[in-house]
């Protein structure tokens, strides 16, 4: 148990130590992104695992034979095929023939897709239009020790990019970039990293978020060029002090600056004082005493010592939060 403390403890260390991180690392271009694509499929080829039936089964069935050139006039039921939703991604820039991975997902009661085959699915995105096409042996992980999800399975390299996405990046006059974490400190440090590179007033914060860039004449048409240049300029991040608590798990992470106020704590049988520097510094044999500077590295350190344990860190974060003593954010999810 005391392991955990320690661990926690160096992350603490660690975070709240400033650091300098590239852009392409804190921040994502606008337009440059993947997109989701998503088809209704059939698996064929199982062993008495499929769906066994069913409407949607069925009717796919007979659309797939009446486009095959058979017209089936009775039911159609087969424990060697399943109903399936096929999703990828479709990457910036994609160009027609790259190939990408795919999740095959059975929609029907199947209970496993493993040695199944996608027939050839069409893979569409949001706007109607079919952008890749998918078709290839499932791969399902983990069979020899009993899949626990055998009803999704995966295509590496199962989809083959029919339709790209017109970006014609290297004709933009200006660029939007968007910090992964929004925060005011680090979005006017972006801006003034970006312009001080540059020699010139190109780049502009509008809010914690957005940063603007203005592609110099030099650059016009080299847009590629300065992306390059500007992704690893180096800049020191900021974030609010924050603690996630999972209770159910008794999981804690923490992260940014945190100091604590003067406050004294007792839970159970654990009794710590964090004292001023006008307060008596004499010392009581039930108290442990920490200067007025405490951050919350020094207090999980001292909770080490004394044998806390995570329910008992848990909730002295929540009454040290409550009381004003943790300068800092908690979230408990």
């Amino acid at each position: 148990m005391k392991n955990i403390f320690i661990i926690l403890s160096i992350l603490l260390s660690f975070n709240s130590i400033a650091k300098m991180e590239r852009l392409k690392e804190i921040a994502t271009v606008k337009g440059v992104r993947d997109n989701p694509i998503v088809g209704y499929g059939l698996v064929i080829g199982l062993n008495g695992t499929g769906d066994g039936g069913g409407e949607i089964t069925n009717t796919s069935l007979k659309r797939m034979f009446q486009k095959l050139g058979l017209n089936p006039k009775s039911e159609i039921s087969s424990k060697n095929v399943a109903a399936v939703i096929v999703t990828a991604k479709l990457p910036p820039f994609s160009r027609q023939g790259q190939k990408i991975d795919v999740t095959i997902s059975s929609i029907g009661d199947a209970s496993s897709l493993a040695g199944g085959t996608l027939l050839v699915t069409p893979l569409k995105g949001g706007d109607g239009n079919v952008y890749a096409i998918a078709n290839g042996s499932i791969s399902i992980g983990g069979l020899k020790q009993g899949a626990k999800f055998a009803t999704t399975g995966l295509i590496p390299q199962g989809a083959t990019i029919e339709r790209e996405i017109t970006v014609n990046f290297d004709k933009k006059k200006s660029l939007r970039l968007s910090l992964k974490n929004p925060d005011f400190t680090t979005a006017a440090r972006v801006e003034r990293t970006i312009n001080q590179e540059l020699g010139g007033r190109y780049a502009a914060a509008k809010d914690a978020t957005t940063v603007d860039l203005i592609i110099p004449v030099q650059y016009q048409r080299k847009v590629v060029q300065l992306m390059a240049i500007v992704e690893n300029f180096k800049v020191f991040t900021d974030r609010s002090a924050k603690i996630v608590i999972n209770e159910r798990t008794g999981t804690i992470v923490a992260g940014g600056d945190f100091t604590l106020k003067p406050v004294a704590i007792s839970h159970g049988d654990l009794t710590i004082e964090i004292k001023g520097e006008d307060e008596d510094g004499g010392k009581k044999a039930s108290l442990h005493y920490l200067d007025k500077k405490t951050t919350l590295n020094d207090l999980v350190n001292s909770l080490n010592a004394l044998g806390a344990t995570p329910e008992d860190l848990i909730s002295i974060f929540q009454a040290l939060k409550r009381n004003g003593a943790l300068i800092g954010e908690i979230e408990l999810i």
